[in-house]
């Protein structure tokens, strides 16, 4: 009985969906397989899951596009992107695409299945609602509703919103006009395992700029304090 929520595997290998679904379906997961992105819309036509594992390298439409099509019509779906070990610029991407997590190729497949399992729970964490700090926070030119954990921009439209970003966020709404730096960040976003040297936080917090600040390229909201870290300013 698939117990833990539902994934989609895409990936051109057969071999590698096929033991990725075994192996999810043996922890308890509902599991879907695509060997490309035509074939994985089809299964979002029917039914999204909750999350998506993604090969970024792919004939036809690649993984980068399939995520950025996710994240802009099922802002609610978890994306994994698998990256090749050399490719620095592939996570990047794939992280400005609203990808929350990525691994490297070759994996484990229990630290990928713990990646599943974060990146799940912070979704569902999404889900729930907020009730000890009720309301909308100002963020720029959004709001940031807590009781929902979405983000509205001035015209009360829904932004996409990735569970990292809005942990983030949360983080600063906690912690007003004080520098954080990247290992505070991650504690406070309940993200230890990452390393303090991965440019994951800036990237995101580059991302979210981008949807907050009037002028991203001179930031008002959210700064950089030079050799220290980041700075949200309370209005």
């Amino acid at each position: 009985m698939a117990e833990n929520g539902s994934l989609l595997v895409v990936d051109d290998e057969p071999e590698l969906t096929e033991i990725l679904s075994e192996y999810f379906a043996g922890q308890n997961y509902a599991v879907c397989a695509a060997g490309d992105a035509a074939e994985a819309r089809k299964v979002f036509a029917e039914c999204a899951p909750d999350l998506a594992i993604l090969d970024i390298h792919m004939p036809g439409e690649d993984g980068l596009s399939l995520a950025r099509w996710i994240r802009e019509h099922h802002s609610g779906v978890g994306i994994i992107m698998l990256t090749t070990a050399a490719e620095v610029v592939d996570r990047v991407v794939g992280l400005e695409m609203g990808a929350d997590d990525y691994i490297p190729k070759p994996f484990e497949l229990r630290e990928l299945l713990a990646r599943v399992r974060s990146v799940l729970r912070r979704r569902l964490e999404g889900r729930t609602p907020d009730r000890s700090k009720p309301g909308r926070m100002k963020f720029g030119r959004c709001e940031l509703d807590l009781a929902q954990h979405k983000l509205f921009d001035a015209d009360g439209e829904g932004l996409p919103l990735t569970a990292m970003e809005y942990d983030l966020l949360k983080v600063f709404s906690d912690n007003p006009n004080r520098v954080l730096n990247r290992d505070q960040l991650m504690e406070l976003a309940h993200h230890r395992g990452w390393d303090v040297f991965d440019r994951s936080i800036d990237l995101r917090i580059m991302r979210l700029r981008r949807k907050i600040e009037p002028d991203p390229e001179k930031p008002e909201v959210i700064k950089t304090i030079r050799g220290k870290g980041y700075l949200y300013v309370s209005p």
